[in-house]
């Protein structure tokens, strides 16, 4: 009983609080806030209406943070080697009918490694320039989407060599 009591007491206060709150700034509903940026210039004040800007992400531009363990290049060229990996692999499959191995080995390999180097260094020079991939994000094409999409892509990859493997040939 004691405890229904102490429960029934807390949620009056909390709720009495949140009223509260909720009045004053229906009240006070034509206050400004103003913050200060990092280099001391009055940040702009923008309208309720509007939807903020999008503040500009600062990184490191060393290729050493770039392709740190935790930087943004490592798992986003792997993403897009696996993503164009995975499409030429199931597509080589059901045009040729070779697995994966087959397809290495058959003059592929030389195409792999040419498709690595360049897209790395075409995912590593615009970082290189300070342009963040976020900046770049906009809709159906973010950067998460494509993040998971090369996550997936991995797996995808993976799971089709091992079953290749398991199965002795190919999986079509």
């Amino acid at each position: 009983m004691a405890a229904y009591a102490s429960s029934v007491v807390y949620h009056s206060i909390v709720s009495n609080n949140v009223t509260r709150v909720q009045t004053q700034t229906r009240r006070n509903a034509s206050f400004k806030v103003c913050c200060m940026a990092e280099d001391n210039k009055q940040a702009p004040i923008s309208s309720p209406t509007s939807p903020p800007p999008r503040a500009a992400l600062k990184m490191s531009t060393k290729f050493t943070d770039l392709l740190a363990f935790s930087g943004p290049a490592p798992e986003r060229i792997n993403g897009r080697l696996a993503m164009i990996g995975f499409v030429t692999a199931i597509g080589l499959e059901l045009a040729k009918g070779t697995d994966v191995a087959a397809q290495l080995g058959d003059g592929g390999l030389p195409w792999f490694l040419y498709t690595c180097v360049l897209l790395s260094v075409a995912s590593i020079v615009p970082l290189a320039q300070g342009v963040s991939v976020e900046s770049k994000s906009d809709g159906i094409m973010s950067s998460t989407a494509e993040m998971w999409n090369g996550r997936a892509a991995m797996l995808g990859l993976v799971a089709l060599v091992l079953t290749e493997v398991a199965k002795g040939g190919a999986l079509i």
